[in-house]
């Protein structure tokens, strides 16, 4: 492979040509493992798997709505309830219930932190796990 000549004269340039022979050659051979290796791939091994019946599992969890107003009131599901009444409801679907109950939690802007950590203590001691804090996107 030639850059350019010996002579020293002013007209000496470097040869800018790429032997593209090899290269050619090699992509060739590779084509050709290719075709002979492709078919190989798809062979399987022949097995009789056993065929069963059975249902589509639905393992939604059951998601239960809290909201708290400005003035700190409680609304279970769109009802208005207690403190107790929450602990209690919560406390049933814990227990009842064959996977954790989802609290989505939707809290007024101005009520309080104190109501809001109350609250999730509550949800807490019920033995929920899953706690989701909803609010509204900003235009």
């Amino acid at each position: 492979m030639s850059f350019g000549s010996f002579d020293e004269g002013g007209r000496a340039r470097p040869m800018a040509e790429i032997n593209t022979t090899p290269l050619v050659d090699v992509m060739l051979v590779l084509l050709v493992i290719f075709i002979i290796t492709a078919p190989l791939f798809h062979q399987a091994v022949p097995i009789d798997l056993p065929r069963v019946d059975s249902g589509r599992l639905d393992d939604k969890p059951r998601v239960v709505s809290l909201a708290l107003d400005g003035s700190g009131g409680l609304f279970l599901d769109g009802a208005p309830a207690s403190r107790e009444a929450v602990y209690a409801r919560l406390a049933e679907l814990v227990k009842l219930a064959p996977s954790q109950p989802e609290l989505h939690l939707r809290a007024d802007r101005l009520t309080p932190y104190e109501k809001v950590a109350d609250i999730l203590a509550v949800a807490q001691r019920a033995g929920v796990a899953k706690i989701a804090f909803v609010t509204e996107a900003t235009r």
